[in-house]
């Protein structure tokens, strides 16, 4: 079994180094946080070291909060974004006694099992406020997939978008986006939710 998060802990440092700071995520998460208003909470899902999706966040005067399950991203988290909550804790069982008007999962949920990924995503659900958007990296399909982060094998997994969006409408959160392989943003395939706002 592959254990991503020592894959992260040990690669803190390279991955840091080396992600992209071209903020290709732009048009996706303007689009999540739309509607957020001045100073409102949004949850980094899957922090990682805060560039460039925490740090983009914070300057727009978001009050954010950051959760990793790898205590060294965190470290690198905390150094860059001071003004930031950060929250070590596994996306699996994720429970913050707070709801945040966007959360964004880029580049994290998809290290989840199927099984896990059906558990999770109604407890990260239960985190939206009313009205609040959820943007998710996913796979463009059902299945397990491998990747690599600093030379390292990790794991990926997706559902099905028809599961997907079946588990947050049972949670009164609707898809209202889905694009697999996405060119404009390298070929992520991203899913935007949003719930009710009554």
């Amino acid at each position: 079994m592959i254990d991503n998060r020592a894959v992260y802990e040990r690669q803190a440092l390279r991955y840091d180094r080396e992600r992209g700071r071209s903020l290709f995520e732009a048009p996706w998460l303007r689009a999540c946080v739309a509607d957020v208003p001045p100073r409102g909470r949004v949850l980094d899902l899957g922090c990682g070291a805060g560039a460039p999706i925490g740090a983009w966040l914070v300057a727009r005067g978001f009050a954010v909060t950051g959760v990793d399950f790898s205590p060294a991203m965190l470290r690198l988290f905390r150094a860059r974004l001071p003004g930031a909550e950060a929250v070590e804790a596994d996306i699996e069982g994720l429970s913050l006694a707070v709801h945040f008007d966007a959360i964004i999962g880029w580049g994290s949920f998809f290290h989840l099992s199927e099984e896990a990924q059906r558990r999770a995503l109604p407890r990260i659900a239960a985190h939206l406020a009313p009205g609040g958007r959820l943007l998710l990296t996913v796979g463009p399909g059902a299945g397990e997939a491998l990747g690599t982060v600093g030379g390292e094998t990790v794991y990926h997994a997706s559902l099905d978008i028809a599961e997907y969006r079946a588990i947050l409408a049972r949670g009164g959160v609707t898809v209202e986006r889905f694009s697999p392989e996405d060119r404009e943003t390298a070929g992520h395939s991203l899913l935007l939710a949003r719930r009710s706002a009554a």
